[in-house]
């Protein structure tokens, strides 16, 4: 169960938005992507041939399975809760702009990632709008998702 906003802040454990910079960088670690699951969430979501059937997927422009493109951007907000924004004073998400699926991701890539804060928006309600350029790699380095997104985050600990 994760501690609670006031809790975690006593702690030190919280950044809030007066401690992020324009420019700071952040690497969102790397998650495999194996076939069962590509598999399971197109199924789910996205059950196109090219997604869910391996013998079929032969077949197509891609020449065999590949990721839906939902599922690698599931797999970055993943990335990004987990590596990074979880010890942030996170309010809410704000919006994706500019989603780029560039290349297809195939059952066993490892993707890598990282988010840069591109702009930081103060407002009189004690929040900060943070935007990110985000960049999902393959193994081979090459990008596979580009996206911007925007959230908010307390910009100081609330008075009570």
């Amino acid at each position: 169960m994760t501690p609670d906003l006031t809790e975690r802040a006593a702690s030190g454990g919280l950044v809030y938005g007066r401690d992020l910079k324009v420019g700071g960088v952040y690497q969102l670690g790397s998650h495999l992507v194996s076939e069962p699951d590509l598999i399971a969430f197109a199924s789910d979501w996205d059950p196109q041939y090219f997604h869910v059937d391996p013998q079929a997927a032969q077949s197509s422009p891609y020449g065999g399975l590949i990721a839906s493109g939902l599922h690698t951007l599931a797999i970055y907000q993943r990335l990004m809760v987990t590596h990074v924004s979880t010890d942030w004073a996170v309010i809410a998400g704000r919006g994706l702009d500019g989603v780029r699926f560039l290349r297809p991701v195939r059952p066993g890539d490892t993707l890598t990632g990282s988010a840069t804060i591109s702009d930081l928006l103060e407002d009189d309600r004690n929040r900060t709008l943070v935007s990110i350029a985000a960049d999902l790699r393959n193994a081979d380095g090459k990008s596979v998702l580009q996206l911007t997104t925007g959230a908010y985050v307390w910009t100081a600990p609330r008075q009570r």
